[in-house]
């Protein structure tokens, strides 16, 4: 199976702090680092670091010019992202004592992807082959309706999450991927439901859609008709949680693409989160397939 991930190119400024910063407050970081990110370009490094074959989608400006050599460097097919003259997508992190991040994004490139350069991306791929999308470029609806004419499948990371979501075409997508808070957007529900509660009512609203619903600390569970499976999380000391999503998330993915059955599939994924959140950064925190399957 071949990815194709038409998904978000960062750049992410990380500022380690005390605390994520109140309104009309003024806070020093003890630290600045400059690196990629972006919840595609993870999930494209965590897929390719899987061993999986992925090809990246989107657009850069000439600032994210290190990104493609890093992106390309992992293995992921960089062919597909576009150079234009504005600003590459950016990423302000906050990331506090106890390990926690609060982001702010600015679109950048993500913005301005065409519908021209979605066609001529597509027509590369067909039957068998798997698009795979996040909330933080443009044109989501246009590419799942598109993919799912070619024949591909559609696997859909829910985050971030907004209103905008819940008026795509979601009874399309294959895979839907969501923690508790973009769950229980979707699902309609407070924020407070619990969360098996949230899954159930995602498997009534979306019945064509295998449903990925991760839960922190309580691991995730993987529902689809009258099947349920639950994982655990796997154990490590957390030193950032930034990527722990998008690895999961690729992981999970490169273990189904690789013939492993959804419940060893969820156990490399959480093997793989629980690595990357050991360590730091956002890309370079994502463990290499040898950590992962051995």
């Amino acid at each position: 199976m071949r990815f194709l991930n038409y998904g978000s190119v960062n750049i992410d400024l990380v500022f380690t702090v005390d605390h994520i910063v109140k309104g009309g407050e003024t806070l020093q970081s003890t630290s600045l680092t400059r690196s990629a990110g972006g919840k595609g370009a993870n999930q494209s490094a965590a897929l390719a670091k899987a061993g999986s074959s992925v090809f990246h989608a989107g657009k850069v400006g000439f600032d994210g010019a290190f990104l493609l050599e890093l992106l390309s460097g992992y293995g992921v097919d960089v062919s597909n992202i576009q150079s234009y003259e504005g600003a590459t997508g950016q990423a302000l992190i906050q990331l506090d004592s106890n390990k926690q991040n609060a982001i702010i994004l600015y679109s950048g490139g993500n913005g301005a992807i065409t519908t021209e350069e979605i066609d001529r991306t597509l027509e590369q791929f067909n039957s068998g082959d798997m698009l795979v999308l996040q909330n933080e470029i443009v044109h989501t609806e246009y590419l799942i309706r598109k993919a799912k004419q070619r024949g591909m499948k559609v696997c859909m990371n829910t985050a971030p999450f907004d209103s905008s979501l819940l008026s795509l075409p979601l009874d399309l997508v294959d895979i839907l991927v969501a923690n508790e808070i973009e769950g229980a957007g979707l699902a309609g529900m407070e924020m407070t439901a619990d969360y098996k509660t949230i899954l159930e009512r995602l498997v009534t609203r979306y019945p064509n859609s295998e449903i990925l619903l991760t839960i922190g600390k309580q691991g995730c569970w993987y529902a689809f008709k009258d099947l349920r499976i639950h994982h655990g999380i796997y154990e490590t000391q957390v030193v950032d949680t930034t990527a722990a999503g998008d690895t999961f998330i690729g992981f999970y993915l490169a273990s189904i693409a690789r013939g492993y059955s959804i419940r060893q599939a969820l156990q490399y994924a959480s093997k793989a989160a629980g690595l990357a959140v050991s360590r730091p950064g956002a890309m370079a925190s994502i463990p290499l397939a040898f950590e992962v399957f051995s």
